[in-house]
């Protein structure tokens, strides 16, 4: 409270002729000022945004412990139910041991970043962390999404685009396992074209299967249902959704998938797009990152409509081979056509990456920058992060949050961070990335997005009026 008194104490000092942009220039090195200025500046969208990460881990603590979930008190993972092997207590037990304390402090600890100690490597603590507390989500989809609306408002966060779920399908392909090994030999020779021909066969299997029906499923009774019901949109806040498929998969699986995820994205207004996640640089995401991108651009000729951004480039020397990182964004971009980059930290080892990042810029091929998720993962931050080189070359930047949960941050923060790193990044440029943050959103209804355009228009104009004031 004292920050944000000061903050309007300053202004009333500066006179008539005090402006936003050179209010901000005066207080680039004060971090708690940073904090108050962008706190109350509109922040448009938020486009990379991991839904189960982005809710923070004291809630889900809460709910573990009062539906008397089991803990293992080995990797902090829970369980509704006991597992039959693993060194596991349910709360109430360790509650009446007087043991609840200490483990809290150490679920806090696994489940997020807060006070790591660097006794793990930072992505395996980053990314170990999902399946630890994953139980406490499945069932609570509605708590978390009014949890993320309510801290959106509160600083001034007008849209999210967030990765909400994987689409639940039972579907048996064991009889087509078969492809698993026929497409990684195609794609370990880059026969594009025997890809291809490959995934046209395997999809039209799926269909026989009856694929659409998982996604007409997912689209009526989990998506609609929760937006309508939980009354997600209002003249403050507007959300949409975002599929996924996981890297980790076989090729069979990744792709039935990847095809109900493409169709669902089709019928639905409220699921703006399509993704990939999990760890870039491990064992399958690896091996098998090309044939993923050939898998996205075999999805597009199918549904042309269907927007898709990717996680690509989330890579950094030392955590991969050199040559790993040489070819990933091209890939995503000139193979699989992506819409939007994720991450793109490996950009400057990029073959031909002066070429790569002009392609982005007349292409209109934004990336989303994630500061803080760069800096705790790959441990990149300031003038060895490519912001900079995104920015020189006239690329689209996005400011986004990642998993503000695991995480502990929120998108001030990231704001607060570009301003002081990066001191060359004026007001008025700030202000286009956060018009970005809608502009280059995936929402399907020009009205929804024309509306968010207009408040953000007026949500400024009250922001930027306050610097008038004497």
């Amino acid at each position: 409270m004292r920050i944000i008194t000061l903050f309007f104490l300053l202004l009333a000092h500066l006179g008539f002729s005090q402006t936003a942009e050179n209010y901000l220039e005066k207080i680039r090195n004060n971090e708690a000022l940073l904090t108050a200025f962008f706190q109350q500046m509109p922040k448009g969208g938020d486009l990379h945004h991991h839904f189960s990460g982005s809710v923070y881990a004291e809630p889900l603590l809460e709910r573990a412990i009062a539906e008397d979930f089991y803990l293992n008190l080995e990797t902090m993972a829970v369980s509704k139910t006991k597992p039959e092997k693993g060194n596991w207590q349910n709360f109430s037990t360790l509650k009446s041991e007087g043991k609840l304390p200490f483990y809290e402090q150490q679920v806090m600890q696994t489940w997020s970043i807060k006070d790591y100690n660097g006794s793990v490597p930072s992505d395996d603590q980053f990314f170990d962390s999902f399946m630890k507390f994953e139980s406490t989500i499945k069932g609570h989809f509605a708590e978390g999404m009014l949890e993320l609306k309510k801290r959106a408002i509160s600083e001034n966060v007008s849209y999210i685009e967030t990765q909400l779920s994987t689409i639940p399908c039972d579907m048996n392909v064991a009889d087509l396992s078969d492809f698993d090994s026929k497409l990684r030999q195609a794609a370990a020779q880059k026969d594009e074209k025997a890809v291809l021909k490959l995934l046209d066969e395997l999809y039209k299997a799926l269909q026989q299967k009856d694929a659409k029906k998982y996604a007409t499923d997912f689209n009526t009774n989990f998506i609609a249902k929760l937006h309508k019901d939980l009354k997600i949109d209002d003249e403050r806040f507007t959300m949409r959704y975002q599929n996924f498929v996981l890297r980790f998969m076989n090729p069979v699986d990744l792709f039935k998938n990847l095809s109900i995820a493409f169709i669902s994205a089709n019928d639905s207004k409220l699921v703006a797009g399509v993704n990939i996640v999990s760890p870039e640089h491990a064992e399958n995401s690896m091996k098998d990152y090309w044939l993923h991108m050939v898998m996205f651009k075999y999805c597009n000729s199918k549904f042309p409509e269907v927007k898709y951004t990717l996680h690509a480039g989330e890579l950094t020397l030392g955590l991969v081979q050199p040559e790993d990182l040489t070819w990933h964004i091209n890939t995503a971009i000139h193979i699989a056509g992506a819409n939007r980059i994720g991450h793109g930290v490996d950009i400057a080892y990029e073959e031909n990456s002066y070429d790569l990042l002009r392609h982005m810029a007349k292409n209109n091929i934004p990336i989303e920058i994630n500061l803080t998720s760069n800096e705790f993962i790959l441990k990149v931050k300031e003038n060895r992060h490519p912001f900079t080189l995104y920015k020189e070359f006239n690329v689209p930047i996005i400011i986004s949050t990642d998993d503000a949960g695991i995480l502990r941050t929120n998108m001030t923060e990231q704001y607060v961070l570009l301003a002081k790193r990066y001191p060359d990044v004026s007001y008025a440029t700030i202000k286009q990335y956060v018009y970005n943050g809608i502009n280059y959103s995936f929402i399907q209804d020009a009205s929804v997005k024309k509306q968010l355009l207009k408040d953000l228009d007026a949500r400024f104009k009250t922001f930027e009026a306050k610097f008038s004031k004497n």
